[in-house]
């Protein structure tokens, strides 16, 4: 269970972090159930990737590994956004 609390809290802060992006960006927003599903994969991906990186950088490794979970899923919501409103002109 120790292994799976960082993946977890990694999850649902990229899904917060994807609905918090998508509330402020309503052009690039997709949906309730988009950002998350993009919030979910830019925090794994985000958490694994940077998470290490930004947590030794400011001392603390749970709470880099969320912020760049958080970061990472409002990222990826941002860049799916774009290349959908790309797509529909």
């Amino acid at each position: 269970m120790e292994t799976l609390m960082p993946l977890i809290m990694q999850l649902i802060s990229g899904a917060v972090g994807g609905n918090v992006i998508g509330a402020l960006a309503k052009k690039l927003s997709l949906g309730f159930l988009g950002n998350t599903v993009a919030g979910l994969v830019g925090g794994g991906l985000g958490g694994h990737f940077l998470g290490d990186t930004i947590g030794s950088m400011l001392g603390s490794g749970m709470g880099g590994s969320i912020g760049a979970a958080a970061g990472g899923g409002g990222i990826v919501m941002v860049v799916i956004g774009l290349i959908k409103s790309m797509m529909a002109k």
